[in-house]
């Protein structure tokens, strides 16, 4: 594959890997707070100050800013538009960034001044999605992937609201309204809205570029998105009217579209020409089906039991490890090295030796980090299902050094090639 081929509406690098290198310092910094507070999680407390700052800079600090700073990067390429503003973006990103910190620590220890930290989060973001809104608008044929993006933008700006007032409840003491349904449409709509569908959307450019696949259909996405969006509509009906079969109807529309798009994605792969898939990009496409069992694994029990919090609490933390996170941790050791080799040697391809593509990274750490990944993430479930102290110490502690690693790989891609 030749990474200079979309080249006309790159971004200035400095703006993605601001997101990036930022995300990932949270996201280090997230598992070291989690390795602390174990003796309450184990005990299935999740409801404290420092959970809340580990969580929000897991999926703030660590997936929301990796994600836009893969947006900065993948939206000019997807839907052949550049950037509406790239110093814009540089702003939004300081905002967000001193929003994110501040709002985190504001949640652990200065719960007075969380409605101010979490305006200049809510401010970042909507910077974003005004930049995201004036970008694609831009588009000359609006497509499927268009379809996708927008929706999981819509869904961040309905969680960001949903959380301004959850803040407000909290720093109020003071129900504005239902705060159980607040809460569950707020981490349907962030969890299964806003990551899912973009990782969705940017599943369907990323595949077929990373397996060079060719003349496969779309038409099966339609399906994936109609279902998978009915599905959260449902789920939210049920939360506010309390309606057990809204319930289980959203759960199974849910896995269904999920089924699709797991479907379409190996029709997709059918048709590649790369036989011999990067081993890294391959643990994005395992991460596709953790997604898929965890879905049945939840509509199952909606069906046939009675949801506990120990698992809803269980059943979030893999979600969001082993979908939502190994998913971006896939993409992103395949997106950095295409980016900084675009950046560096397109201009240079027919001219000069250039590195290829596949060795601007460790391909063979990259399995390494992946699979131990795995297992510690389920180790840590376990102990959590199970209340052993030592065998969270053990696990989380396991991922706190792999984070660190796993930071450093991509951060040497940068460094070997200056």
């Amino acid at each position: 594959m030749n990474p200079s081929l979309n080249t006309e509406t790159k971004t200035n690098i400095a703006l993605p890997l601001s997101f990036i290198l930022f995300s990932l310092a949270a996201f280090i910094t997230s598992q070291f707070i989690l390795l602390k507070n174990g003796d309450m999680i184990v005990q299935g407390i999740f409801r404290i100050p420092e959970v809340w700052m580990a969580a929000h800079l897991l999926l703030l600090g660590w997936v929301m800013m990796v994600a836009m700073g893969a947006m900065y990067q993948l939206v000019p390429v997807v839907f052949l538009t550049p950037i509406w503003s790239e110093k814009f973006g540089f702003i939004q990103f300081s905002i967000s960034a001193i929003g994110i910190v501040g709002f985190s620590l504001s949640l652990a220890y200065y719960i007075e001044i969380a409605m101010f930290t979490a305006g200049l989060t809510v401010l970042g973001i909507v910077m974003f999605l005004f930049q995201m809104w004036k970008t694609i608008k831009k588009q000359a044929s609006k497509n499927i992937l268009t379809v996708f993006v927008g929706t999981a933008l819509l869904c961040l700006l309905l969680t960001i609201s949903l959380g301004i007032l959850l803040v407000a409840n909290l720093v109020l003491n003071n129900e504005i309204m239902n705060h159980f349904a607040l809460l569950k449409t707020h981490i349907l709509l962030g969890l299964a809205g806003w990551f899912t569908l973009l990782i969705f959307g940017f599943s369907y450019k990323m595949v077929p570029m990373f397996s060079l696949s060719h003349g496969y259909t779309m038409k099966r996405s339609i399906y994936v998105y109609g279902t998978y969006v009915a599905g959260l509509l449902f789920g939210i009906i049920s939360f506010w009217i309390d309606n057990e079969i809204f319930l289980k109807l959203s759960f199974s529309l849910l896995f269904l579209g999920f089924s699709f798009f797991v479907i379409h994605i190996r029709e997709i792969l059918k048709k590649r020409l790369k036989k011999k898939l990067d081993r890294a990009f391959m643990f994005s496409l395992v991460a596709i089906i953790f997604g898929w069992i965890l879905h049945l694994m939840v509509m199952l029990n909606v069906l046939f039991f009675d949801l506990s919090m120990s698992f809803i609490g269980i059943f979030t933390y893999l979600y969001i490890f082993n979908w939502i996170i190994f998913s971006i941790m896939g993409y992103l050791y395949k997106i950095v090295p295409f980016l900084w080799w675009t950046y560096r040697y397109s201009e240079k391809v027919g001219k000069a030796d250039v590195p290829v593509l596949k060795d601007m990274v460790n391909d063979k750490l990259g399995v390494l980090l992946f699979y131990s990944f795995s297992i510690s993430v389920w180790g840590v479930a376990l102990a959590i299902l199970y209340s052993s102290q030592a065998g969270f110490n053990l696990f989380q502690g396991i991922l706190t050094i792999l984070s660190i690693v796993y930071g450093a790989a991509i951060i040497n891609v940068l460094r070997q090639y200056k």
